[in-house]
């Protein structure tokens, strides 16, 4: 028999159908038993949310078909659809996620969805709860033939509208949601400053690698005579104290009391000169023995420029009986007087915490932390064995590694971490596009109805600075604020909001130094602020009392 299933040609011209086509292969994809997936809106920009959304969707089926509104639908007002539909199309089927693209002459899905009865027609979050009856009729449309309408949900939120209105009037769009989430009650001046308050006196367990961060400084590079290879001639090298022992220290900086707990060798110039320092800090070190060298990451610079790292990682060999004693040793710092307001363990890939003494950790830690925190550093990470967490914070490439989900929406990555490890709550960064902030919907796990439904929520919080000095240690100086401040009763965005705005405060300084709270402070204030006064005077005079009152 010949095989009639379409042929998905790779020339993106020819994914542009006219209605006759679109319904024949149509046709032929419900004879082949294969899904049909549909999404449709203006993409007058095709933006970053546009992509996640669309490739989201093309995970629900086998072939996914976008269908935009055509040029005499568009009611968005008298200079839109800024693309005329010829290249909005053509932008779409560019897209190697995208399969067919259909022109729909009419102002609404519905006729179309009647006709071509997609499997799937998947629409953003924000339509979960619309009542305009167009999405009505179109939700009909589609059930109806037995389809089911999806939401995706979660990821970066753009509108096209807002964009191009912003493009107008030589604004950020950015600033624009900065501006959106200032205005927010649980984000006002006097919430925030209050929960920086409550971190005085908190206790707070950390347990992790110990890492020595050295930037060594050299002279303008040249090239060597012998062979074309870089010469780099150091002038300056500066040390900081970096892994675990640096979270230990933002804590301290901001107001904690914090004890580490870690591995440091015996006998040793540079372990005991780190003792020193974090003890003049008000930081208990408890660590047991370790054979190796405090494990040390060089990096080398021509100005403040990175040209190469340097990992002098000695692999650890602690047997079965100090793994015992590193857990007793964090089970006795949390469990004094009564239990800890707050835990974090800190897994640096190096080797110190396998997967079963995270989970060790976890059970150990839970009954005793008010607050469990997580984080993970580098390939060899053990995410998916920290259990019950009140906060992960893992970056979107290290979520998306650990449970190889590297093209399903953001949102199926942050479930399967929630569900799976029975975490709380998820901050997942990812670099300049920010953060987002995860935790479960209310009926995320009851049984039966939609399947696709969406179980998560995500607010997302832009990154806080345009352009960063140095990114390293922007992870460590976010897990330490945001737990502290979900210690202090903080909601998860506020807690999110103040971890962003302390890796902008980090990411503008050269090295790992602490926090500063004073440097938080005025960064939070500045912030809301500013991002207020991006979205009107009324909203400057609004934030300028709370200062003054917070103040």
């Amino acid at each position: 028999m010949r095989d009639t299933t379409p042929r998905l040609s790779p020339r993106p011209a020819d994914k542009v159908l006219t209605r006759d086509d679109l319904l024949a292969r149509r046709q032929a994809l419900r004879a082949a038993g294969r899904r049909l997936v549909h999404c449709h809106g203006c993409f007058d920009i095709v933006h970053p949310g546009h992509v996640r959304h669309l490739r989201s969707a093309r995970a629900l089926g086998d072939v996914l078909l976008v269908s935009i509104t055509g040029d005499s639908g568009v009611a968005k007002g008298a200079a839109r659809p800024l693309i005329p539909q010829e290249l909005r199309a053509e932008n779409l089927a560019e897209l190697d996620c995208v399969d067919w693209v259909y022109i729909d002459p009419h102002p609404s899905a519905e006729p179309l969805l009647a006709a071509v009865q997609p499997d799937v027609y998947v629409k953003g979050r924000e339509y979960e709860f619309n009542d305009d009856p167009r999405f009505r009729a179109e939700r009909d449309a589609v059930e109806r033939a037995g389809g089911r309408v999806v939401f995706t949900s979660g990821d970066v939120v753009f509108s096209s509208t807002a964009l191009i209105e912003a493009l107008s009037a030589s604004a950020d769009p950015f600033q624009g949601r900065l501006a959106q989430l200032a205005a927010r009650p649980e984000l006002e001046v006097a919430a925030l400053t209050g929960h920086m308050s409550g971190w005085r006196d908190k206790r707070l367990v950390v347990v992790g690698e110990t890492i020595i961060d050295t930037y060594i400084f050299c002279d303008r590079p040249e090239v060597a005579g012998e062979s074309p290879v870089m010469t780099l001639r150091p002038v300056e090298r500066r040390t900081y104290d970096g892994g675990a022992a640096v979270i230990a220290r933002h804590a301290a900086a901001l107001g904690a009391r914090p004890t580490l707990v870690t591995t440091l060798p015996r006998d040793n110039p540079t372990a005991q000169e780190l003792r020193l320092r974090l003890q003049a800090e008000g930081i208990e070190v408890r660590a047991i023995d370790a054979d190796a060298p405090i494990a040390e990451k060089q990096r080398f610079l021509v100005g403040a420029q990175k040209v190469m790292k340097l990992d002098l990682v000695p692999q650890p060999t602690l047997d079965a009986g100090r793994h015992d004693a590193l857990l007793n040793l964090a089970r006795e710092a949390a469990a004094e007087s009564g239990g800890c307001d707050a835990a974090i363990i800190a897994d640096f890939g190096l080797g110190l915490l396998t997967p079963p003494m995270v989970r060790k950790l976890c059970r150990t830690l839970r009954p005793l932390a008010g607050v469990l925190a997580g984080d993970v550093s580098g390939r060899r990470h053990a995410l998916r064995s920290m259990r019950r967490l009140d906060l992960a914070c893992p970056s979107e490439v290290e979520l998306r590694d650990a449970y190889a989900l590297h093209d399903e929406g953001l949102p199926v990555a942050a479930w399967r971490l929630l569900q799976e490890t029975r975490t709380r709550a998820a901050i997942v960064t990812m670099g300049p596009e920010g953060l987002i902030a995860f935790d479960r919907l209310p009926d995320a796990e009851t049984p039966g109805g939609d399947p696709y439904r969406p179980r998560v929520r995500g607010e997302h919080v832009p990154a806080m600075t345009p352009h960063a000095t140095d990114a390293l240690g922007c992870g460590d100086a976010l897990l330490t604020t945001a737990t502290l401040a979900l210690c202090a009763g903080a909601p998860l965005v506020g807690a999110a909001f103040l971890g962003s705005a302390a890796a902008a405060v980090h990411a503008q300084r050269l090295g790992n130094p602490p926090l500063a709270l004073a440097d938080l402070r005025q960064t939070v204030t500045r912030l809301l602020a500013a991002r207020l006064a991006w979205a009107g005077t009324d909203a400057v005079r609004v934030v300028t009392a709370r200062v003054r009152a917070a103040s």
